[in-house]
């Protein structure tokens, strides 16, 4: 980093608190779509806490046997503990973990960034929930955070399904969406739960986030071929379904469908559309509270006209301030240079830096535990 380090350390000055850590990551040979999704759960506050905590509660870290969340754990420690406040580490061992692990991600390929993130946080599930059977087979009672008490039903008619297993990657990240459909005919609404760590919308040109949840939660009918079976009918009905947001999650990721396969061409073609994501949002279209605010703090941005070539960078707000992240080098930006990764009005241009990931931390007192 160099000269561009001291030059960040500088800017950093007083305005940041003394414990907080700004280091660029080192690049593996397209690993971008790693490092630049590992800053974003790096700057997500909630996220790192409980992570370090597990690393610190966990002392027989270094002699359990190594996967993704110990990994993840180790390089977040190793980070959140340098003497200095800015500098380069090499997440090697992380890298070298993941590729073991998933063949996807073993080439020296692009890789698509918010697949590593949705098989990186159910992973960490997978490997919590794991350890959690194992210390209740062992006798030991689980702590309180891994209690499924806040946890949603499995939705299943006879109700003797067990309550899921919450871990805190789902406190952070896990919402509800519940799909109501509605027969026309007799006016009965069947709703159906499902959970979510990310919400994928499709985007439309010169739209904006609220827009594009408007269109996600709008009303479908279901008639001719599409019909839908009414139990109390007993026949096939016309319906309307629609999906509402039942509980949103304290960390809203939304993932841009930026990729989209065109039949003509035959391949993923990158959409370039200009969406509008807020600083501030407000989420109205859900099931139990209408005023659920959220604050923008990271985005994963991508850079390139393909989906299979390119680059991936992010940009992080820390203690009022945004940084940009490309790889091993850091540096502070200005808040208005987030509208520049909007996209773009015309469908031809230059600018091929792309919002793709957004990562929203819930602000209102209500739902926030």
């Amino acid at each position: 980093m160099g000269a561009a380090g001291s030059k960040l350390e500088k800017a950093l000055g007083d305005q940041f608190p003394e414990g907080e850590r700004y280091f660029g990551l080192e690049n593996f040979g397209n690993t971008c779509y790693c490092n630049s999704v590992l800053q974003a759960l790096y700057f997500c506050v909630p996220f790192r806490e409980q992570l370090i905590d597990y690393y610190s509660n966990n002392k027989t870290l270094a002699d359990a046997e190594e996967n993704l969340l110990t990994c993840l754990a180790d390089l977040f420690m190793q980070i959140s503990s340098q003497k200095k406040k800015t500098g380069v580490i090499a997440p090697k061992r992380f890298v070298q973990r993941l590729k073991r692990q998933n063949e996807i991600f073993r080439s020296y390929m692009h890789q698509d960034a918010h697949e590593f993130l949705n098989y990186l946080l159910n992973e960490l599930v997978d490997i919590l929930e794991k350890e959690s059977r194992a210390a209740k087979s062992d006798g030991e009672t689980s702590s309180p955070s891994e209690k499924g008490a806040n946890g949603p039903m499995s939705n299943h008619a006879n109700g003797t399904q067990k309550e899921p297993l919450v871990t805190w990657v789902h406190k952070n990240f896990q919402g509800i969406l519940t799909n109501e459909t509605r027969c026309l005919r007799c006016e009965t609404v069947t709703a159906r739960d499902e959970t979510f760590l990310d919400l994928s919308l499709d985007i439309e040109q010169n739209s904006s986030i609220t827009s594009c949840l408007k269109n996600f939660s709008s009303t479908e009918t279901l008639n001719a071929e599409d019909k839908f079976f009414c139990d109390k009918c007993c026949s096939l009905q016309e319906a309307q379904k629609r999906m509402k947001i039942k509980k949103p999650p304290h960390i809203l990721v939304i993932h841009l469908k930026r990729f989209k396969y065109i039949e003509q061409l035959g391949r993923y073609k990158k959409l370039s559309y200009r969406v509008v994501f807020p600083l501030e949002l407000k989420l109205s279209n859900t099931v139990e509270d209408a005023d659920a605010e959220y604050s923008l703090f990271a985005v994963v941005v991508h850079v390139g006209s393909g989906p299979n070539h390119g680059h991936y960078v992010s940009l992080v707000k820390s203690h009022n301030h945004w940084l940009f992240f490309d790889d091993e080098n850091v540096e502070m930006i200005d808040e208005s240079a987030v509208q520049t990764f909007f996209g773009s009005a015309q469908e031809y241009s230059s600018n091929t830096d792309h919002g793709y990931i957004l990562f929203y931390e819930r602000i209102t007192a209500a739902g926030t535990s």
